[in-house]
């Protein structure tokens, strides 16, 4: 969940001139409090060198490590041991990303047995042998935690797969590990610092290491960027794939609600949650979706697949996909900061470039209005989610209550620079019942639906493309995060429709992507438009651990 959606907006308008990505973050590593709560200072020490990296697997796609594993260059269990081990050099030591959470100790049995299947003749599909991380809201049936980030699950293990992690291991991949997150999905505190937990600590952006890797997919989007695995899974609400994708240089999907199923996912809300891809290409990304797509029974999702929906999304893949396209692109991003402007006006010209006709529209205009609906629909959707999945879990707390009791409990642990008011104004609903829910629901998802399908039409559209998010912000324990003055993660959050995110450049150093927003289930096209934009452009620029933006 992106928190900043919850930034009064007067507040935005007022950040958004004064904190640009100009100039090194304000720091301090003189409060032993604080430096015990993160696990080291707030400068990483060492901190990167900006040196080339000579990491063997270094951006290698599924289809790169695939063909090593065929020509026996690689087999799967070298392939975990060479991604643990890069792990282990640069999560906890080094520029201590602390993207992961914990890596899985069967991952070498796991990969063992994915190395006989293949000696035997049975390649499962493009994943068999890859290694890949999942965020640590999704249950994992093994030796591994679930606990949302959060001090008050530690210890808690899932009895059995989340349903996407079946369809994971189905397809043949390596659990690699389980990635940090901000705590609860960002769902706790309206001053709450992406990217960290009370678990897991302080997670870093791989690009400037005081900087940001945006919430709540933060472990996922630094580790799929740094290398640490081959692609990554992460969880949206509202921003929580696209946003740190983009922070992170990544290609970031989130699909429309249903496509994916959320059983087994420590969930904020029914009307919005899905799991997402998150990879160095639009490719890989395309695979790892349809890996995990599938009806479940058990996920009452509010948008049902539809017959004939694709398995392969890799087959929309066309250099000239953009041809003959007509495209809306977000009006008041054209106007936003300077440096990230100027990006979406090259960005721009490579979509005309490649033949695309581009529309100016005016879609945030439309859909910024129901914010305050939305939050309402997740403080209602958040208590009734997360008690029902406390009540069968088998942790230590059983409800939204006694979290909030542990937390303050142990408050030196669970709330060293922030508190937990949003837990406790969702602890403070009454029930889907409650009228008023029912109008937020009714409010958000069929206005935002409305805009987008009105512009769409409208204008003819094949998508609407925009700014994802803003260069990543500071990291800021003592107010919290901030906005760099362009969010485009809402309209499709509300709508539940899907929403893709490519890289397009980069503003000193720190990474911005291109949005691509459909109608419901045009994974497909938009995977395609954003293949094509990225083959004409190869934005994508691995990171450099520099311990700051350096001008």
């Amino acid at each position: 969940m992106d928190r900043r959606l919850f930034l009064n907006q007067s507040t935005r308008v007022a950040l958004t001139a004064a904190l640009l990505p100009a100039v090194a973050c304000q720091t301090t590593t003189d409060k032993p409090a604080a430096d015990a709560a993160a696990g080291g200072s707030v400068t990483p020490e060492p901190a990167g060198s900006g040196a080339a990296d000579n990491f063997e697997l270094h951006e290698l796609t599924i289809a790169d490590l695939q063909d090593r594993m065929a020509k026996g260059t690689d087999t799967a269990r070298s392939l975990t041991e060479k991604y643990l081990a890069r792990i282990k050099a640069l999560n906890e030591a080094g520029p201590m990303l602390r993207a992961v959470i914990e890596t899985n100790p069967d991952a070498l049995t796991i990969a063992d047995g994915l190395d006989q299947e293949r000696k035997a003749g049975k390649v499962r599909g493009p994943l068999h042998g890859i290694p890949v991380l999942i965020k640590d809201n999704i249950d994992s049936g093994d030796q591994m935690m679930t606990t949302a980030g959060a001090s008050a699950l530690a210890g808690h293990k899932a009895k059995q797969d989340a349903f996407i992690l079946k369809k994971l291991r189905a397809a043949g991949a390596v659990l690699l590990g389980k990635t940090n997150l901000s705590e609860w999905a960002n769902f706790r505190s309206s001053h709450s610092v992406s990217g960290w937990s009370s678990r897991g600590r302080q997670s870093r952006n791989p690009y400037a290491l005081d900087r940001s890797t945006s919430g709540s997919s933060s472990g996922s989007g630094a580790a799929a960027a740094a290398n640490l695995c081959a692609v990554a899974i992460g969880t949206e609400t509202d921003g929580s794939v696209v946003s740190p994708a983009s922070c992170n240089g990544l290609v970031g999907l989130k699909p429309t609600v249903g496509l994916l199923s959320r059983s087994g996912i420590i969930p904020i809300s029914s009307t919005q949650d899905t799991a997402g891809p998150m990879a160095r290409t639009v490719r890989d990304a395309a695979l790892l979706l349809g890996a995990l797509q599938g009806p479940d029974p058990a996920d009452p999702a509010r948008l049902p697949i539809p017959a004939g929906t694709p398995s392969d999304y890799a087959t929309f893949l066309k250099a000239d996909a953009l041809k003959g396209q007509r495209l809306g692109v977000e009006k008041a991003h054209l106007n936003g900061p300077p440096a990230v402007a100027a990006l979406l006006k090259e960005a721009i010209a490579a979509l005309k470039a490649q033949g695309a006709t581009i529309v100016e529209i005016e879609l945030n205009k439309l859909v910024n209005p129901l914010g305050e609906a939305e939050f309402d629909v997740l403080l209602y959707e958040f208590k009734e989610g997360v008690n029902k999945y406390l009540s069968t879990a088998g942790a230590g707390v059983k409800n939204l209550t006694d979290v909030i009791a542990y937390n303050k409990e142990h408050a030196a642990e669970a709330m060293p620079f922030f508190g937990q008011e949003t837990l406790i104004r969702s602890e403070a609903t009454d029930g889907l019942g409650n009228p008023k829910y029912k109008a937020a629901v009714q409010k958000t998802v069929t206005g935002a639906r409305q805009a987008i399908d009105g512009l769409l039409k409208k204008h003819q559209l094949a998508a609407i493309v925009g700014v994802t998010t803003g260069p990543a912000w500071c990291i800021d324990w003592v107010n919290g995060d901030y906005s760099t003055g362009v969010d485009f993660s809402s309209p499709a959050a509300m709508a539940g429709y899907p929403h893709l995110t490519v890289p397009m450049g980069q503003v000193l150093g720190l990474p911005v992507g291109l949005s691509f927003v459909g109608p419901a289930y045009q994974e497909g096209r938009l995977l395609a438009l954003g293949y094509a934009y990225e083959q004409a452009t190869h934005k994508r620029m691995a990171p450099k651990f520099l311990p700051t933006v350096t001008v």
